[in-house]
């Protein structure tokens, strides 16, 4: 399962653009390259990730194997209310992990 950095700020002005980063670990096989057995190994990479706030979706971006292990991910949206921004991604094997930030907006 992959685990995930996640940068909100903590508290921001309502109308104010916040930049979100996250940086998700996770190997991102690309099922082209061979093992020390000379077999393919597995595709294994995040298919989808998603961004929602208060359950809003404020990003999202389906991956294909040419991505770089361990995604970074940049992005902004405007702070409107106070709660909770969530994130999602799914891999190949069908494993979805979750992760959440809280923001406080004044």
């Amino acid at each position: 399962m992959a685990r995930a950095l996640i940068n909100v700020p903590a508290t921001a002005k309502r109308g104010e653009v916040i930049e979100i980063k996250v940086l998700v670990s996770h190997p991102m096989e690309t099922g082209y390259r061979t093992g020390p057995d000379g077999q393919l190994v597995p595709r294994d990479i995040i298919r989808r990730f998603v961004c929602t706030y208060n359950g809003e979706e404020v990003f999202s971006v389906d991956l294909f194997p040419a991505i770089a292990a361990n995604p970074f991910f940049a992005f902004t949206t405007v702070a409107t209310e106070s709660g909770t921004l969530a994130f999602r991604w799914l891999d190949d094997h069908g494993q979805g992990q979750l992760e959440t930030a809280k923001i406080t907006v004044t």
